[in-house]
């Protein structure tokens, strides 16, 4: 499979982002999630496609900028729906589904059918599960960062206790994510990026 390159993929996101506002946030957003992939995928030596996990990272939020009104404000009604919107918009631009999944498979740590019958989201009653090592490093890595105003880095212990709402399902398999892929140095993001831990 032909993976787009960074610029590429920045390209795509200058194109469909409504500001420049909104660009820097989700695109800043998606970097992060590449880097804290890159940490994870280097400290334990995963045999995972790491051109595929930057791919994906760089691309899972793409879909964020179809929330924005014509004032340049994110909806946060219906964010929910980001990946799935992320996945036609890939899919339009003629992204393989293997690309197009890390858009609709990232959201918490993943949505079934039950999920969203029994909550009554506003999606297409489907499994939106990760599957692949790939599309699993991504979803983890995504945890670790949230687009809030301001931006903000999250401990593992702050994300676990917000998935742990929906479910002890949801918290065991966090923390299976972390048995498998261990936690990131968010010190050093931190640092880097100007966004405070939580």
């Amino acid at each position: 499979m032909n993976l787009p390159t960074v610029d590429d993929i920045r390209a795509l996101h200058e194109e469909y982002a409504p500001t420049r506002a909104a660009f820097e946030l989700v695109y800043t957003h998606c970097e992060i999630v590449w880097k804290v992939a890159e940490q994870l995928l280097a400290a334990d030596g995963h045999r995972l496609d790491a051109d595929l996990v930057r791919a994906g990272a760089l691309l899972h939020d793409i879909g964020v900028y179809r929330l924005y009104d014509t004032t340049g404000r994110l909806r946060t009604d219906g964010y929910i729906r980001h990946g799935v919107l992320g996945h036609a918009i890939l899919r339009q631009e003629g992204f393989p589904e293997r690309l197009c999944r890390f858009c609709s498979c990232h959201t918490g740590v993943g949505l079934t059918r039950d999920d969203i019958e029994r909550q009554g989201l506003p999606l297409p009653v489907a499994d939106y599960v990760a599957e692949t090592g790939e599309e699993q490093l991504v979803m983890y890595a995504d945890k670790f960062h949230t687009k809030t105003t301001p931006p903000a880095f999250l401990s593992f212990t702050a994300y676990a206790a917000h998935v742990g709402r929906f479910g002890t399902e949801k918290t065991a398999a966090f923390h299976a994510l972390r048995d498998r892929f261990g936690e990131p140095d968010l010190a050093s993001l931190s640092a880097a990026y100007g966004h405070a831990r939580t």
